[in-house]
């Protein structure tokens, strides 16, 4: 059997194990009950859809537009919908997250941006996004100790945070020691063939571009204040989601429902769209705080809030897909006319 069909294996068992444990939860809990949890909301599903496109996806732009050189840099409106396409991409195709990343790379380098200039500001946002990201989640375990007293999640998380972090800060580093290069030079090297020494001068280019992004350090710290300021914000959706369940609803309580989802299912980032894996995630904090009405159950609450949160993908993601095709469509129509012989 070859690799790519035991990858694709792995990828639909993991699939279908969270699928399980989805349908699991939804039979322990009643799917009448979360149902009727959602269709409270009422409204407020097409609010976080709202929310969610003009607040966290605006300030996420921002972060990526400060990473390109002046010269350089695209209008902040075509950095906003090529990171709408992107955020569209990695949450409902499933590849790993990181395919949203390589698509919007790609069409800032269809819109004009030199393709090394396009590729190394996504991967330094994509690094800092990161070392953010673990920022957010500290804050939430902090939050989530004070709220509940419950000290059993400190540890693991502490560590899968500085297990994440050690992980990306070595990436970083291969970054900044030529890592693009270093691997042209091989590739180049084992093909034995004059053809890939353009590769190599195209690894040693994108190389120089990321350490200059790096060198940018004012752009770099601004990069990362956009980012945790859109992660904060981002809790908005679940504090709408909360007030419309007629919940008591806290900053303090979104703000721990968000980054613990989040750091759950970036640590299951395996599990196509972390199906399962998000709603236990949700089901377990929503617990832990005891989010609870006269009726509905924490359980329930924690899945109409997963759900809810599917339903703002759904929204905001088929509409990015559907862009995406259309442009793609175009450029390939363009480049087929363009052969056609007059």
């Amino acid at each position: 059997m070859k690799v790519p069909n035991k990858v694709r294996l792995t990828f639909y068992l993991l699939g279908f194990a969270g699928a399980a444990l989805f349908t699991g939860l939804l039979i322990r809990e009643g799917a009448g009950q979360v149902g009727s949890a959602i269709a409270t909301a009422g409204w407020a599903l097409l609010a976080v859809i709202a929310y969610h496109f003009l607040v966290p996806v605006f300030l996420d732009s921002l972060a990526w537009w400060v990473l390109f050189p002046r010269a350089e840099r695209p209008r902040l409106r075509r950095i906003y919908w090529m990171r709408w396409i992107g955020e569209s991409v990695s949450t409902l195709i499933p590849s790993a997250a990181v395919g949203g990343d390589i698509v919007r790379a790609r069409l800032a380098a269809i819109s004009g941006t030199p393709v090394p200039v396009a590729a190394a500001t996504v991967l330094v946002d994509l690094t800092l996004g990161v070392f953010t990201q673990a920022a957010f989640t500290l804050l939430g375990v902090v939050l989530l100790v004070n709220a509940t007293g419950q000290k059993s999640l400190v540890g693991p998380t502490i560590i899968g945070t500085v297990i994440g972090i050690a992980a990306v800060g070595g990436f970083y580093f291969v970054q900044r020691r030529g890592m693009f290069g270093f691997l042209a030079r091989m590739i180049a090297k084992l093909a034995n063939s004059p053809e890939w020494q353009s590769l190599v001068q195209s690894g040693a280019t994108l190389d120089e571009t990321v350490r200059s992004v790096y060198a940018r350090r004012r752009a770099a710290m601004a990069c990362c204040g956009w980012t945790i300021l859109s992660l904060i914000l981002n809790s908005g959706e679940i504090y709408i989601a909360l007030w419309a369940l007629n919940l008591h609803a806290t900053i303090a309580n979104a703000i721990i429902l968000q980054s613990m989802a989040l750091t759950i299912r970036s640590a299951a980032f395996v599990v196509p769209a972390g199906l399962g894996v998000q709603e236990a995630g949700y089901f377990g904090i929503a617990c832990l705080l005891g989010l609870a009405t006269n009726a509905f159950k924490c359980g329930e609450i924690g899945l109409a809030l997963s759900v809810i949160a599917r339903v703002r993908e759904l929204g905001f993601g088929i509409p990015g897909l559907v862009t995406w095709q259309l442009i793609e469509g175009r450029r390939l129509l363009r480049e087929r006319t363009a052969v056609v012989p007059s």
